[in-house]
């Protein structure tokens, strides 16, 4: 695909508005585990945190309620999670007192000191941010915060998780996410908690995510597709044949 072209098929139509600022959604989001599907998204972590990443300060770049936050301060990290959705961040302190969660307007990162952290890891957060241009522009940001050394880990979804049905999610109601193209919206509705209004994401290819981290002055140095082990004690959909997640382990340029 010539990069023309994909600067057309990564151009989303019409306005989006950010699902994840929303109260009851926070509440909701407070009380995912890192079960069924979520498991396959964690599970190898650690493993490539300790491949990649030599230092133990780190930044979790839309940190929700505080999930992956707390991950990471598990890993042994000194971790500072930020969000735009004040109530979610609000949720993230309530849950983990002793925590460090600080709210981002805008994306703004400047409260953060440039050239500082070993990690940056960013879970799930680029499946809601709109716009080729705006990728870019956060993720040459969140390079930024990186040591020389340190490293951008991000967890995406891949296009598929919006075609099929899986143990923590369901399409089935959504027949014309299969239309849609890089940059459109497309619809998921989360099983492992009580909230059951649909999601509205961003589909974005690996072509594209590719062309953006070259934008964004970022180097890909590994990608993990993880899928399901028939050992492991969940009821699996498609996990087993189908990665569900893409996790990206990026470096400055």
């Amino acid at each position: 695909m010539g990069t023309e072209e994909l600067r057309q098929q990564t151009k989303r139509p019409g306005p989006f508005t950010n699902c994840y600022e929303d109260g009851a959604r926070a509440e909701a989001y407070s009380t995912l585990e890192f079960k069924n599907t979520y498991h396959l998204a964690y599970r190898d972590i650690p493993s490539i945190l300790a491949a990649h990443v030599r230092g133990r300060k780190a930044v979790d770049f839309g940190c929700g309620t505080g999930r992956s936050t707390r991950f990471l301060a598990q890993l042994g990290f000194e971790v500072i999670g930020v969000d735009i959705a004040e109530d979610m961040v609000h949720k993230a302190r309530v849950l983990d007192p002793s925590g460090d969660y600080r709210l981002v307007p805008g994306d703004d990162l400047r409260v953060l000191p440039r050239a500082t952290f070993d990690l940056v890891l960013a879970a799930f957060t680029f499946d809601n941010i709109a716009g080729r241009e705006n990728k870019a522009r956060i993720l040459r940001d969140l390079g930024c915060l990186l040591t020389r050394e340190g490293n951008l880990v991000l967890i995406v979804s891949r296009p598929e998780i919006y075609t099929y049905e899986w143990a923590s999610f369901s399409t089935k109601d959504f027949p014309e996410n299969r239309q849609a193209k890089s940059g459109d919206k497309v619809r998921i509705v989360v099983t492992d908690h009580a909230d059951a209004r649909p999601v509205e994401d961003i589909l974005w290819t690996d072509a594209a995510y590719r062309e953006v981290f070259e934008e964004a002055h970022l180097r890909l140095l590994h990608k993990y597709e993880p899928l399901g082990r028939e050992d492991e004690p969940y009821m699996w959909v498609n996990e087993l044949e189908i990665a569900p997640w893409a996790v990206y382990v990026l470096e400055r340029q």
